[in-house]
Parts: structure tokens; C-alpha cells; sequence
């Protein structure tokens, strides 16, 4: 458990909503095994993310704008580029477990912020939340994280990101 866990609950404590948010995961969130790692490492043993289904965000690509101290090296958000896209997953997220999103995806932090992207899924359009490097926090300083990248490309292939999609990872990345 971090400094964090005990805010995360108290905001998890304050939603009634029922409801439910579509989240567009596109980085290392889709390593399953790191995913439960973090999980455990938290204290958020109870929360897993659901199947979801691969989406492709449209008018987007990968930038590795965020030096990370614990991947030792730059990793991925997004920016906009006409012409480009990003593929990942699209999951719904029962409001009351926003905040762990929140939390995994570094809005806690203050090392990113929340986005609005268009995905499609199957030919029809949908409007997802994603995460995005904190202005503040943007930096193309320093080298990208090898650790990240093979997470990366690992959970884009295990969450059946398109094979030509992950082949282009690496090459994203230089």
C-alpha cells in the first residue's frame, strides 16, 4: 500500500453513480502481469480491469513524453496527429473504480491527465477516456525505457492489438 491507496478510497467512497466510464487503455496498462503486479503492490487486490475489446483511436499517435524514474527511461502517451492512430482496448469501468484507474494511470501524481479520444470499435464510434502526460511533465529528454517497450509490446500483442501494429512499436518508439 502507498500514500495514495487511503485517498483513492476516500474518493471511491464519496461515488453513489452507478454508472460507468469507457476507458481507452493504450500503454503498459495492457501487461496484464504488471497490471496485477501494481494491483497487489497497492493494495487493490479486489479491482482487475474487465476483458474489454481492441479499439483503434483515430487522429492520434504514440509519444514518448514522460521520463519515468521506476521504468528508467521515457514511455508512451498519446498526441495528436491527423492521419495516425493508436490501437489498445476498450474497457467499461464502473464509476467507483475510476479512482484506481486514476491512480494506475498517474493522475494522482500529477504525472498525467484525463483526455477525451474517438475509438472505434467494429466499424462504430465510441467517445473513451485516456491518459495523457501531464503538460508540466512533458519531456523528450533522456532515452526511452527498454523495460517499458517490451511491456509494451507484450501486452499490445497479448491484449490482440493488430499483429501489424505491434511489429511498428519498437519503431515508434526511435
Amino acid at each position: 500500500m502507498d500514500a495514495h491507496y487511503s485517498k483513492v478510497m476516500q474518493a471511491r467512497d464519496q461515488i453513489q453513480d452507478g454508472g460507468s466510464k469507457l476507458y481507452f487503455a493504450y500503454s503498459g496498462v495492457l501487461d496484464r502481469q504488471a497490471f496485477e503486479i501494481w494491483a497487489e503492490e497497492h493494495s487493490y487486490q479486489f479491482f482487475s480491469l474487465p476483458e474489454g475489446i481492441v479499439a483503434e483511436a483515430k487522429g492520434v499517435d504514440l509519444i514518448f513524453d514522460f521520463p519515468s524514474r521506476w521504468w528508467g527511461g521515457r514511455v508512451a502517451g498519446v498526441v495528436e496527429k491527423e492521419g495516425s492512430s493508436v490501437f489498445g482496448r476498450l474497457f467499461e469501468i464502473p464509476l467507483k473504480d475510476w479512482p484506481i484507474v486514476q491512480h494506475k494511470e498517474g493522475v494522482v501524481t500529477g504525472m498525467s491527465v484525463e483526455t477525451t479520444l474517438r475509438v472505434l470499435v467494429n466499424g462504430q464510434e465510441f467517445e473513451a477516456t485516456a491518459f495523457v502526460t501531464a503538460p508540466s511533465r512533458r519531456s523528450l529528454d533522456g532515452p526511452i525505457s527498454e523495460r517499458y517497450l517490451e511491456a509494451l509490446v507484450r501486452g499490445a500483442r497479448a491484449s490482440g492489438l493488430p499483429e501489424e501494429y505491434v511489429a511498428s512499436l519498437p519503431t515508434k518508439a526511435r
